[in-house]
């Protein structure tokens, strides 16, 4: 498939990730969880079983691809991020949002859930002044 991910990003950006006035996420990482439900071909998949979630934490390996085409931006290209690369980029982000997604799936929690949760705990930290530091519950 010959597309461009940067301009498709954009052409969609409010379809899957939006804050309102009041720092509520909307539903809209629900709208894609339900949409990636039908991609979902691995066993045991949607049973929340430990199969199910092994395979799935292990599919955030994705994680270290990005991480490597990043590393061989700054040791082969003189940190130089061409289209190209970004689009690479954002293909192995996207890779790294699909396991997510069918993470909290198997856990069965709507995925604006932790979203939710995560910019709960983010702006809790910023007004105690703890965003630096370290610690799951500073």
């Amino acid at each position: 498939m010959d597309f461009n991910i940067v301009e498709r990003i954009k052409a969609s950006k409010d379809r899957f990730i939006n804050m309102t006035d009041n720092n509520q996420v909307n539903g809209s990482f629900d709208r894609y969880q339900s949409l990636i439900d039908e991609t979902a071909i691995y066993p045991a998949a949607g049973t929340g079983s430990w199969i199910a979630l092994a395979y799935v934490a292990l599919g955030l390996g994705e994680a270290g691809e990005l991480q490597g085409k990043l590393k061989k931006m700054m040791r082969d290209d003189d940190f130089i991020l061409t289209d190209e690369k970004r689009n690479a980029i954002l293909a192995e982000l996207g890779d790294i949002l699909w396991y997510v997604g069918r993470m909290a799936e198997e856990l069965d929690v709507d995925l604006s859930d932790v979203a939710q949760a995560n910019v709960d705990k983010l702006l809790d930290r910023k007004s105690r002044d703890v965003l630096k530091g370290s610690g799951d519950y500073r």
